[in-house]
């Protein structure tokens, strides 16, 4: 059975930052987010800076499309500004699947990401910004739905 959804974790370093440089999102108008979408690269030629990273995504992308298969978890490490969010929009557009996007801190009860989960088509892309400060309990939650998805896959 294939791999339903695939999932993109971003690990950022919020400490020292500067509160106007608020990579979530969170403070941003409506307006605000429609440039942001629309100045988002969609493609990997489009992105730039990553070399390795991108070649490396574009070997997974490429197996995945062709397998039929969901792409395995990803990792997405490092300080704001490198292009983890602009990588997990351009993987969903690569891979022809949809996108849900959240935040570690935006899910703060096993119910919340149930409700993610069950609301992923076959293949999408969940993107979780800030994973490290889910709560203790959605991170077991978590862990069991990875555990279920393999036994499944």
């Amino acid at each position: 059975m294939k791999r339903l959804f695939y999932f993109i974790f971003v690990f950022i370093n919020t400490l020292n930052m500067n509160e106007h440089l608020d990579p979530t999102g969170n403070n941003f108008s409506s307006e605000e987010l429609d440039v942001d979408k629309a100045l988002r690269p969609l493609s990997f030629d489009d992105f730039a800076g990553q070399d390795q990273i991108l070649e490396n995504l574009k070997v997974f992308v490429k197996a995945a499309n062709q397998r039929g298969e969901a792409l395995d978890h990803t990792l997405f490490h490092g300080p704001p500004g490198l292009g983890k969010t602009t990588l997990a929009y351009i993987l969903a557009n690569e891979l022809n699947v949809g996108i849900k996007v959240t935040s570690g801190p935006v899910v703060d009860k096993p119910g919340d990401l149930a409700g993610l989960l069950t609301n992923l088509e076959e293949r999408d892309v969940l993107f979780i910004d800030e994973i490290h400060r889910l709560s203790p309990i959605v991170e077991e939650y978590l862990y069991s739905a990875w555990r279920i998805i393999r036994l499944i896959s």
